[in-house]
């Protein structure tokens, strides 16, 4: 059964000439267990109804239609990094340097948040004020439809999304409205250690970055929400084997991107 099923997905591959998918079709059949194919559905897809795959419940063949379905959709989906780490762990800085070594687009959640703050007449203006002046979480419908429009109106496919998603409403709300419009390829983590992270901002305030938030009291209040929201999305995302880590506590960007650069030259 598997051998016959595997040989009219390669086949049909074949004509339809879908680039790589027969070398992605061969790794499939040393996953010929329903252990191992929902395994490899589970770090593929980013899904959270696929995450909770029983090998009990699903055929070989539904596995098997559904990660020929994940294999041939992902050329024609944007592909999505997201960018996680603690305020002050360099994530703008390193996105900069991903997007000129690498080709991807930048997008903050933080600052597509600022950017709809300030423009005049937003219907989500004041609401987003109030939570960053107060360091909490803005609600994910406001930036899920930001980063959506975002990724529409550039119109490429390789996107770095820093600062987002930053709690479990976060995350529901991405897999509910987003997850089926992009690929996650995966979750970049910059590790950083609080001290240093908070010299960071506490400079970047002094030297006039513009940020509200960029001040001792605030900081405060983004390391709680860091610690209680952020992290265990980090750690959910690591279960999954989506997670790549890179130390940031070095203050030279470049020796930092050195660590960061590798995770992007194997894609």
């Amino acid at each position: 059964m598997w051998a016959s099923m595997l040989c009219f997905y390669g086949s049909f591959a074949t004509h339809v000439h879908i680039p790589c998918l027969p070398a992605l079709l061969r790794m499939l059949k040393g996953l010929q267990t329903l252990r191992g194919i929902a395994s490899f559905l589970r770090t593929t897809s980013g899904r959270t109804s696929w995450c909770l795959l029983s090998p009990a419940t699903y055929s070989p063949e539904r596995l098997l239609r559904r990660a020929f379905g994940l294999l041939t959709m992902s050329g024609s989906k944007p592909n999505v990094v997201f960018v996680l780490g603690p305020p002050g762990s360099g994530k703008g800085t390193q996105c900069q340097k991903i997007v000129e070594k690498f080709g991807y687009k930048h997008l903050s959640a933080g600052e597509l948040l600022r950017e709809e703050q300030r423009t005049p007449g937003s219907a989500y203006g004041e609401e987003i004020a109030t939570h960053i002046k107060n360091g909490t979480i803005v609600p994910v419908a406001i930036t899920c439809s930001l980063l959506d429009r975002a990724m529409k109106k550039d119109g490429t496919n390789k996107f770095l999304i820093d600062g987002f998603p930053r709690n479990k409403d976060n995350l529901d709300g991405w897999n509910d409205e987003m997850s089926d419009k992009v690929h996650l390829q995966f979750v970049l983590f910059l590790e950083c250690p609080e001290q240093t992270c908070v010299e960071r901002c506490l400079k970047r305030g002094q030297q006039g970055s513009g940020r509200t938030d960029d001040n001792m009291e605030s900081l405060r209040k983004r390391f709680r929400t860091y610690t209680e929201d952020t992290l265990p999305i980090i750690q959910y995302y690591d279960k999954m084997d989506l997670v790549k880590r890179a130390d940031t506590s070095n203050n030279d960007p470049d020796e930092v991107f050195k660590g960061v650069a590798k995770h992007f030259d194997c894609l």
